[in-house]
């Protein structure tokens, strides 16, 4: 036989709810507050957490000044106008040597290129070699002077068929002297080289004229102006 269900005699309180477990929550931080809020770096976070303090980075030294460009270019010390002009003896495109006082009694006309074959020294280079006969007019000698050696030299004149002479100043002494080696800039580098330029002497050996803004087309016809005064 089915047992019978107990009835639970009456005036019996139903049973009490279980009071749920209460839960706090924490308020979140405002913006303001998680943006006050330093930021440390990992090595800083270990650090606070050992106990020891955060170690800073150290803010960045400025850096060195670069020194200034050696010799004549330091002071901007080109070679001045009626001075005598330093005397020098450099090898020549033929192996030969040359030295400036062994043309005393004629003009000179040395002027300094950075390098050989390049667009604008050879411009520069023809117009001197196309301005000949009249430079001859004025007895002129013309010296081009740059960094290159002579095997350089010798194929710059071969190829382009220059019948003046060419010097190697490859450790540039002569151009420190007469402030042709300064200080340029290309691009944002710095870097030391020839400084396109002319100087003039005259037949006592002191410098008539000097150029120090040289553009390869036409200067040429600006020397030659110079040594009409001067003939």
């Amino acid at each position: 036989m089915a047992k019978k269900a107990r009835r639970k005699p009456a005036g019996t309180a139903p049973a009490a709810a279980k009071p749920k477990a209460k839960t706090t929550r924490t308020a979140k931080p405002s913006a303001s507050t998680r943006r006050s809020a330093p930021v440390l770096s990992k090595a800083s976070a270990a650090c606070t957490a050992t106990g020891a303090k955060p170690t800073t980075a150290k803010p960045s030294s400025p850096k060195a000044k670069r020194p200034a460009a050696r010799a004549s270019a330091a002071a901007g010390g080109w070679l001045e106008v009626g001075k005598p002009a330093p005397d020098f003896t450099l090898p020549t495109h033929d192996g030969s040597t040359l030295s400036l006082k062994s043309l005393r009694g004629k003009p000179v006309v040395i002027y300094f290129y950075p390098k050989d074959d390049t667009p604008g020294c050879t411009v520069e280079a023809c117009g001197f070699r196309d301005a000949l006969p009249r430079l001859d007019r004025h007895r002129a000698v013309i010296l081009g002077i740059s960094p290159d050696g002579p095997a350089s030299h010798a194929r710059f004149r071969t190829k382009h068929k220059l019948s003046f002479t060419l010097l190697a100043d490859e450790e540039h002494v002569v151009a420190d002297r007469f402030g042709a080696w300064r200080e340029k800039s290309l691009y944002g580098r710095t870097y030391m080289g020839i400084s396109r330029s002319t100087f003039i002497i005259d037949a006592s050996g002191r410098v008539a004229a000097v150029f120090t803004t040289v553009k390869p087309a036409g200067h040429a016809d600006e020397v030659l102006a110079v040594l009409a005064k001067l003939t």
